[in-house]
């Protein structure tokens, strides 16, 4: 009996361990890929439409509270003027990732570069971020994101298990 009781605890913990690597790779595809992509080409459509309408986001660093609107304010032309001499991406990557079918709650690194296309130099940033997942009509959305810089540097962030 106690061989039964241990062979049906493996299946149960094998069987949520396959569903939550099946979420992961669901929600890299619809989250991640497009988010990196989207920041990277300014595609701001794209990224706004990766989170809920209900989305909370949080700058730690800066204590501020947004919802969709204050989030995803026009960006004035002076600054799109500023921005266009760059060329700028993100990466990704996870410390912890836990989900189910419908709901998600990750946390990881993120490096931002930004390159001066006259010049060519480039500068890196790094942060920590929690995100909040959830599932709407079928596709998951960015229901909460709090970043903050908390000493992030390339050290620990490649610690994080990066997105492929």
């Amino acid at each position: 009996m106690k061989y039964l009781n241990t062979i049906i605890l493996l299946i149960i913990a094998l069987a949520s361990y396959s569903q939550n690597l099946v979420s992961n790779k669901e929600i890299d595809e619809q989250i991640w890929k497009p988010f990196m992509k989207s920041f990277g080409n300014g595609d701001d459509a794209t990224f706004q439409s990766l989170h809920s309408k209900e989305v909370i986001r949080v700058v730690v660093d800066g204590n501020e509270i947004y919802g969709f609107d204050e989030y995803f304010k026009p960006v004035p032309d002076s600054i799109k003027i500023k921005d266009a001499i760059f060329e700028k991406s993100i990466e990704i990557r996870h410390k912890k990732r836990v989900s189910s079918a419908e709901k998600a709650f990750e946390i990881g690194y993120y490096k931002t570069t930004y390159k001066n296309i006259k010049t060519g130099k480039s500068i890196s940033g790094y942060g920590k971020f929690t995100v909040l997942l959830k599932k709407e009509n079928g596709f998951w959305k960015i229901a909460m994101d709090a970043d903050a810089n908390e000493g992030t540097n390339e050290k620990i962030f490649r610690t994080g298990k990066k997105v492929e």
